[in-house]
């Protein structure tokens, strides 16, 4: 039931017209900031390579899969909080909608304080369980112990962008994110060749970017919606719609987080064939990070686009959805690969020094066999999210729990037989497990709610 608020045009709803165009439009924006955030994430390691070295550039890397277990869930449980809103909003329930966002917020405040001094105390002894090799275990733990102080900005971008999208605008936290990124950029500059503060340089550089871009949203997100006018009641903690809330985000953050636990195993073998691998899987990871962004905008469009058809009763909708962006991840799927052999070694060279040959070997190895799978990296991105946007996340962590599995099993298996080739099928064996999974389970998902018995 809708309220006599008033909606600006800074909402859109994706519950009509043509499921490609809708797509594709709410996508490209997500894109261009996803693109400019890796962007500066490339530069940020660029100038560490170049300037602190291969150690230093190793520290970072082997960083990367405790960031993504712990930040990830973060940014999970945030996705999923804003789900519940997509679904309101497709039912112009406004004041159901605003009850979500306000508990929302409660609850990124608690999730936010424990996490941060639950791996605050942690941190250091992670990286011990991870065998980070002792010649870059200092350097990674300045590194990650800052970023991870950081939890409370991770939610506060996270959320309020999540809200954003929520409500069809997909071009304003994305205007934010690119200017955060040039602050991210001048920072890394300014802290690592001026100031010479070495890596914790560039994690400080990567928490004031991002909390200025989390202010700018959530002051954007108050002015520009008057959706979100809350009255005073609407603030209060209600234990129904916490309970709804949590539903969904904790299954999205256990994901992410699910998701990478197997990486922070993978990632423990590679650190098991010393600081040239980690290196040379530093180098490649980026590019693929890079490279794979086109995926992620997908995915975060389709949480939106099922969330708000299933809201609005438009079941139909998610199918024509799902072959639109599958069909849009397939041509993207074979621009990345020539890319990749075409110019995959000169980019490579950003992040690595010529002199470097054996290191740069493994990296285009790594990238080229990667790359060659991205059509399942990209199924995955696109029906996991649309089966979380119809009110499914349980399939999300079962999803998490395939490539779980499957990145163990490349650890324990691949990576003590095969070496550095065995840790780059690691992640495609992930995927396609992971598609195995999610493709029967949208099907069962939609004669779910198709007959009536979804959760929505």
């Amino acid at each position: 039931m809708s309220d006599t608020v008033q909606i600006k045009d800074t909402t859109k709803k994706l519950t009509s017209g043509k499921p490609m165009t809708l797509i594709l439009g709410f996508a490209l924006p997500l894109l261009a900031g996803m693109l400019f955030q890796q962007f500066y994430s490339l530069v940020d390691t660029m100038i560490v390579g170049k300037c602190l070295g291969v150690d230093a550039l190793a520290a970072v890397g082997s960083t990367g899969s405790i960031n993504f277990l712990i930040n990830g869930f973060c940014m999970g449980v945030c996705n999923g909080f804003a789900i519940p809103v997509a679904q309101r909003f497709g039912a112009e329930d406004h004041k159901g909608l605003r009850k979500f966002v306000a508990n929302s917020i409660w609850l990124s405040v608690a999730f936010a304080t424990v996490l941060t001094i639950v791996v605050g105390v942690l941190c250091r002894q992670i990286l011990v369980w991870m065998q980070t090799p002792g010649n870059i275990i200092d350097q990674a733990y300045s590194y990650i112990f800052i970023i991870f102080l950081a939890i409370p900005v991770t939610f506060l971008y996270n959320l309020t962008s999540g809200i954003i999208r929520s409500l069809g605008d997909s071009k304003t936290p994305v205007y934010f994110l690119v200017l955060a990124s040039g602050l991210n950029i001048v920072l890394d500059l300014l802290f690592i060749m001026v100031l010479h503060t070495g890596v914790e340089g560039a994690a400080y550089a990567t928490v004031i970017s991002q909390t200025v871009s989390g202010v700018l949203c959530l002051i954007y997100m108050i002015k520009k919606f008057p959706i979100l006018h809350f009255q005073k009641d609407e603030w209060k903690f209600d234990s129904h719609s916490a309970s709804v809330l949590c539903g969904m985000g904790v299954p999205m953050g256990l994901q992410y987080s699910i998701t990478a636990i197997g990486s922070v195993i993978l990632q423990t073998a590679v650190n098991g064939l010393g600081s040239d691998a980690v290196a040379a899987v530093t180098a490649a990871q980026k590019l693929y990070m890079f490279t794979a962004c086109p995926f992620d905008a997908l995915g975060s469009t389709m949480a939106t686009y099922g969330g708000q058809n299933v809201g609005a009763g438009k079941l139909h909708r998610t199918k024509e959805g799902l072959r639109a962006a599958t069909i849009l991840g397939a041509a993207y799927s074979v621009i990345a690969m020539v890319l990749m052999v075409l110019f995959g070694k000169y980019l490579l060279l950003l992040f690595l020094s010529a002199e470097e040959t054996a290191i740069l070997a493994n990296a285009y190895h790594f990238i080229l066999i990667q790359t060659a799978f991205f059509f399942t990296l990209g199924l995955v991105n696109i029906v996991r999210f649309l089966i979380q946007g119809m009110g499914f996340p349980i399939f999300a962590i079962l999803a998490g729990v395939m490539e779980m599995i499957a990145r163990t099993l490349a650890a324990l298996f691949l990576v003590p037989n095969f070496g550095f080739t065995g840790a780059a099928f690691a992640s495609p064996f992930a995927w396609v497990m992971a598609d195995a999974f999610l493709i029967p389970a949208f099907f069962h998902v939609y004669k779910k709610l198709e007959k009536g018995r979804g959760q929505f």
